[in-house]
């Protein structure tokens, strides 16, 4: 089978990109830095959740399926450099060619990890590949909106009709999973400030569980998965689960009832 990897990335504003648009003053704070960052970005678009390209990747989680099974993790360890981070994602694609998926992928999460390649000089040739070297990737490649080797969830399922976009949390909720554990997306850089990389971590993870179950469901309704086929996809993910001793993974088995 083509592997599929489901992937979510945890962000906070990136203090250092920051000074360098602005030469801020060295005894100025990362903290007053990224405030004054939000304070205008609230004047000039009345919210204060800053574009991709000045975001700092975190955390990238990812749900492989692939015939050895299903396992989901966090790429690296909680004290690895971004630049590492954001290869070993790269890197994946590169080794496995897999079918990418995403919750609103196509909006935030890659142009951030496009941005940061950018920024840091990390080679991805098959996620870039349009056809010049693969001519499979012609007509099926990452990049293209309408192509099917990364489907972003959520816009596939709203029509790629922004008005219709639906957050993961209240989606997966409605059919009967857990949505978002331990935290919001919104207290993701509180959470860094205190130095709490390992509990981004284990939400991030329970993202990308809500994602890869719900891409199961998908499978199901666009005929791909029979109603067989799709219990055992449901049941081989529970006992990842079982066979888990983290507690948010306990947690998620307790929710998902």
């Amino acid at each position: 089978m083509v592997p599929i990897l489901v992937f979510d990335i945890e962000t906070v504003p990136d203090a250092q990109g920051l000074r360098k648009l602005w030469d801020v003053a060295p005894q100025v704070s990362d903290a007053a830095v990224v405030e004054l960052a939000m304070q205008r970005r609230r004047q000039a678009t009345n919210n204060d959740f800053l574009p991709p390209h000045v975001h700092k990747v975190v955390a990238i989680s990812c749900a492989l399926r692939s015939d050895e099974g299903v396992r989901v993790w966090s790429l690296g360890a909680p004290g690895d450099p971004e630049p590492e981070v954001v290869k070993r994602f790269f890197d994946g694609i590169e080794k496995y060619k897999p079918q990418l998926v995403s919750w609103n992928g196509s909006g935030f999460d890659l142009p951030v990890l496009h941005y940061r390649a950018l920024f840091h000089g990390i080679p991805g040739g098959c996620y870039w590949d349009t056809g010049d070297n693969d001519r499979e990737f012609k007509f099926n490649n990452y990049l293209s909106r309408f192509h099917a080797r990364h489907t972003d969830l959520m816009d596939v399922l709203a029509g790629y009709q922004n008005r219709a976009w639906a957050p993961l949390d209240e989606i997966a909720q409605l059919c009967g999973l857990p949505g978002k554990l331990g935290m919001s997306g919104s207290e993701v850089y509180a959470a860094f400030q205190r130095g709490e990389i390992e509990a981004i971590r284990r939400y991030c993870e329970t993202d990308v569980a809500n994602t890869y179950l719900l891409y199961q469901r998908f499978q199901l309704i666009r005929g791909n998965l029979t109603a067989e086929a799709y219990a055992r996809e449901l049941a081989m993910f529970r006992a990842f689960l079982a066979a888990s001793d983290a507690p948010h993974w306990k947690e998620f088995a307790e929710a998902w009832k």
